[in-house]
């Protein structure tokens, strides 16, 4: 039964298992979002009442 014979199949998964490891970490790492969050001021802002007419 050909199935059986781990050496294709060993190959494969090192190999598979080898771009998993290697070559997509530092692609993915790499990628930079359009929109750096920027850092907001500590102060915080001032609250000012509501005066709505409640009739």
């Amino acid at each position: 039964m050909p199935q059986l014979n781990p050496s294709p199949w060993l190959a494969i998964l090192i190999f598979s298992w080898s771009v998993f490891l290697i070559v997509i970490p530092p692609k993915i790492m790499a990628h930079s979002f359009p929109n750096e969050p920027t850092l907001q001021s500590t102060e915080k802002p001032k609250a000012e009442p509501w005066n709505w007419p409640w009739h």
